[in-house]
């Protein structure tokens, strides 16, 4: 399976650049991680270019209101999106005031990394550790422990 994460805006903190870059270097060992920085802007500027970028795909919504998962159930959901023959992946990382409610609607998964409100950059390094998490997971690999 493809994944594609899909980012309003570029990191401009020096720890989301290093970040960014290093789980992106360790990810491509493991398969097809692309990352895309769409121009920034209102809501529903932001929604309507990533809605755009992510068509076709399996659209995961990255959202502080969304499903809590843990590293093994979010395993547990590639897997099955393996399985069923899922070919894209997409991973929407929105505009500062979040996503519009259609964005939402329109998501096969609306996952929070956290409860809290994370900042775009650290939230970008997090879901980039977590996917490569998964696939050590995958590999049975022991960096999960």
């Amino acid at each position: 399976m493809k994944h594609q994460i899909l980012v309003a805006g570029k990191p401009a903190l020096a720890y989301a650049k290093t970040g960014t870059a290093e789980y992106l270097k360790r990810l491509t060992r493991y398969g097809s991680y692309e990352l895309k920085h769409l121009k920034d802007g209102s809501s529903e500027d932001v929604s309507q270019r990533l809605r755009e970028a992510s068509e076709g795909t399996l659209r995961i919504v990255m959202d502080e209101r969304g499903e809590s998962l843990t590293t093994d159930q979010l395993t547990a959901k590639v897997n099955d999106w393996e399985m069923r023959g899922v070919k894209r992946a997409s991973y929407l990382i929105g505009a500062s005031d979040g996503h519009t409610p259609a964005l939402r609607k329109e998501a096969d998964l609306i996952w929070a990394l956290s409860p809290l409100t994370l900042q775009h950059e650290l939230a970008l390094v997090v879901l980039l550790e977590q996917l490569y998490r998964v696939a050590t997971i995958q590999r049975g690999e022991p960096y999960h422990r």
